[in-house]
C-alpha cells in the first residue's frame, strides 16, 4: 500500500489560484522579467496551492495547466548552475535547492489527486496510471538536475521513487502508457520506462557521460524498456551477465549482485541483466560489420564510432563485473593539486617566481653561478612546508596508468570543475602525474569524487617568456609544464600553458629547471581545458 508522506491540508491556505479559471486567470498576468522573483512567486504560490484543500479532479486539472510555465522557468533559472565549480558555493547551493523544491512540490501536488484516489474519489479512477506516471516525471526531472550540477541522488528521491514503483505494481498500471504533451504530441510513456531509465542512467556512470551520449542514452533506454523486466528473484548461469539489484526498501538505485548477498527477500527486485547484454553485444557487432545507427534504429544523433564507444562503454558498466575496490578493502591515498601553477609549484617545491625581463635567473642566482659555477640548492629558499599551499589528500577508488577516480578524504576543500588541469601521486608513485578532470561529482556524504585523465609522459617544469617588440600584459614570464615525448605512443613532446598564452606560429622562449634558455615556436593547439591549453612546439634554438 503506498504511504504518501504528505502534511494535512490547511483549511487557511491562501492560493492566488483555487481551479482552473482562476490559474488561467494568474497565468496570464504572471510576470517573468525577474527570474529570481518569478521563481520564488511560483514556488510560494504553489506551495500554498498544495496545502488547500480542494477536489482531486480539480486539482489535477490546476497541475496539468501549471505545467509547461513550470517548466520554462525551471529550466531558465537552472542555467545559472551551468558549468560551475563544486561543491557549489552557498548561493549557488540555495539555486540548486529551490529548483529541487519547485520539482517536488509539483510531485506533491500529483501525491495530493493520489491519495484523493486511495480514499475512494471515483472522478480519479481512471487517472491512476497517469498520476503515478508525473509523481515519477517530477522524481526523475529532481534527478536530472542533481546529475546536472554535478551531485549524487538525494536518498529521498530514491525512496520516493522506489514507493512510486511498487504502487503502480500493486494496481498493475505499470506498463500502460500515458501521453505527455510537454514531450511531443505523440509521446506516451509507462511508469516502467521512467523507472528503468532512470535506473540504469544512474547505473550508467552518468557523469563520466557527455551531455550528448546522455541524450543518446534516453532514447534509446526509452526503446529497449520493454526488454528489461524487474523480477522478485533471479537465476545465474554460467557466463551470462550478473542481474543488477535493487532493494525497494532502501535508499540507493542499482547495486551490483555480490556473492555475499542473501537470497531474494519481499523487499528485493532484480533487472536480469542477460537480454541487454546480447542486445548491446549485437548491435555493436553490426556496427563493427558497416550497418548504420539507422538501421539498427539508434536514431541519427551519432556516427557509428559514436554508437560503438557508448555501445561499449554501456556493457562496460551494466553488464561485467566492476573492478572496483571491493566494500571493507582499505583504499590507498593519493594526493591532488590543481592549476598549472600550483602543479609547477609542488613539481619544482618552490613558489612560481616571475623572470627578470631581461634573464633566466634571479640576482642571487647569478651570484651563486659567478661564486661556485652552479645555482646551490634551493630547497630552504622556497621551502613549501611552512607555505599556505595546500595538497590535499584523497582516497584512490580505482586507478590505472591511464585514469584514476578519486574521493576527496575531508569534506572541505578547493573546488573544481571538468576539464581542469590537475597533477596526482599516490603511495605507489611519489612522482606526480598529470592530467585533466574528467568529471567531478558530489556524493550524497558531500564528499567531491572526481576522474582524472592522465597526460603521457613525466611532466617537467619550466618557465616561459614572451619574446619581439610587441610585448604585453600576458607576456610576463609564468609558469608552464612541459611533457616530453612518448616514442612508444607516437605522442610528441609538448607544452602545458595557461589559457590565453596559445597563438600558432607565436615566439616564446622557455627556461628549463637547470636555467638553460631556448626559443620555441608554438605550432598547434593539441587540447584545452577551462585553465590551460597543451600544444605543440619546434624548437629553434
Amino acid at each position: 500500500m503506498l504511504i504518501l508522506p504528505l502534511e494535512p491540508t490547511d483549511d487557511r491556505a491562501r492560493p492566488a489560484f483555487k481551479d482552473i479559471a482562476s490559474c488561467t486567470r494568474w497565468l496570464g498576468q504572471f510576470q517573468l522579467t525577474n527570474l529570481q522573483q518569478a521563481h520564488g512567486v511560483l514556488s510560494q504560490e504553489l506551495d500554498e496551492f498544495n496545502r488547500y484543500p480542494m477536489q482531486g479532479l480539480e486539482r489535477w486539472r490546476t497541475l496539468e495547466l501549471l505545467r509547461e510555465t513550470v517548466a520554462l522557468i525551471q529550466a531558465d533559472y537552472a542555467k545559472k548552475l551551468l558549468a560551475k565549480k563544486l561543491p557549489l558555493s552557498a548561493e549557488e547551493f540555495l539555486i540548486l535547492a529551490a529548483i529541487l523544491n519547485l520539482w517536488q512540490q509539483m510531485v506533491t501536488g500529483y501525491q495530493r489527486c493520489l491519495q484523493g484516489l486511495l480514499a475512494g474519489d471515483k472522478q480519479l479512477t481512471q487517472y491512476g496510471a497517469l498520476l503515478c506516471q508525473r509523481c515519477m516525471v517530477y522524481s526523475e526531472l529532481q534527478i536530472a538536475e542533481q546529475l546536472r550540477s554535478g551531485y549524487e541522488v538525494n536518498s529521498r528521491i530514491w525512496q520516493q521513487l522506489h514507493a512510486l514503483y511498487l504502487f503502480s505494481e500493486e494496481q498493475g498500471f505499470q506498463h500502460k502508457p500515458v501521453s505527455d504533451e510537454l514531450k511531443g504530441k505523440d509521446y506516451a510513456v509507462t511508469c516502467h520506462t521512467i523507472y528503468i531509465k532512470i535506473l540504469l542512467t544512474c547505473y550508467a556512470r552518468p557523469e563520466e557521460l557527455t551531455r550528448s551520449q546522455l541524450q543518446l542514452l534516453e532514447r534509446w533506454l526509452i526503446q529497449w524498456s520493454a526488454i528489461i523486466t524487474v523480477e522478485s528473484d533471479y537465476t545465474l548461469s554460467q557466463g551470462d551477465a550478473l542481474p543488477l539489484a535493487l532493494d525497494m526498501s532502501g535508499s540507493q538505485g542499482l547495486q551490483a549482485l555480490r556473492q555475499s548477498n542473501p537470497s531474494p527477500a519481499s523487499n528485493m527486485r532484480y533487472l536480469p541483466m542477460l537480454p541487454l547484454s546480447k542486445l548491446l553485444r549485437v548491435k555493436t557487432v553490426l556496427l563493427q560489420q558497416g550497418q548504420s545507427p539507422q538501421q539498427l534504429e539508434l536514431g541519427d544523433a551519432g556516427s557509428s564510432a559514436d554508437c560503438i564507444e557508448l555501445l561499449t562503454r554501456l556493457h562496460q558498466n551494466w553488464c561485467e563485473e566492476s573492478n572496483d575496490y571491493a566494500p571493507g578493502v582499505s583504499l590507498p591515498q593519493a594526493q591532488l593539486c590543481a592549476g598549472v601553477e600550483e602543479i609547477y609549484a609542488r613539481i619544482a617545491n618552490k613558489h612560481f617566481k616571475p623572470l627578470s625581463k631581461n634573464a633566466g635567473v634571479d640576482t642571487a642566482e647569478s651570484k651563486q653561478i659567478a661564486t661556485f659555477g652552479r645555482v646551490l640548492s634551493e630547497d630552504k629558499r622556497h621551502d613549501l612546508a611552512d607555505s599556505d599551499l595546500a595538497l590535499e589528500t584523497w582516497i584512490l577508488e580505482q586507478g590505472s596508468m591511464f585514469s584514476a577516480r578519486l574521493m576527496r578524504e575531508g569534506m572541505a576543500g578547493m573546488r573544481l570543475g571538468a576539464n581542469q588541469i590537475v597533477a596526482v601521486r599516490t603511495e605507489n608513485n611519489p612522482a606526480f602525474m598529470l592530467g585533466t578532470l574528467s568529471w567531478v561529482r558530489v556524493k550524497q556524504t558531500g564528499h567531491l569524487s572526481v576522474g582524472v585523465r592522465y597526460l603521457p609522459g613525466m611532466v617537467q617544469t619550466i618557465v616561459i617568456n614572451g619574446t619581439g617588440i610587441n610585448t604585453g600584459a600576458s607576456n610576463k614570464s609564468v609558469a608552464a609544464l612541459l611533457l616530453p615525448a612518448v616514442p612508444t605512443l607516437k605522442i610528441p613532446t609538448s607544452l602545458v600553458l595557461p589559457r590565453g598564452w596559445f597563438e600558432p606560429g607565436r615566439i616564446i622562449e622557455m627556461v628549463r629547471a637547470d636555467h638553460t634558455k631556448a626559443n620555441v615556436k608554438l605550432e598547434l593547439s593539441v587540447d584545452k581545458g577551462a585553465d590551460y591549453e597543451r600544444v605543440s612546439y619546434t624548437l629553434l634554438t
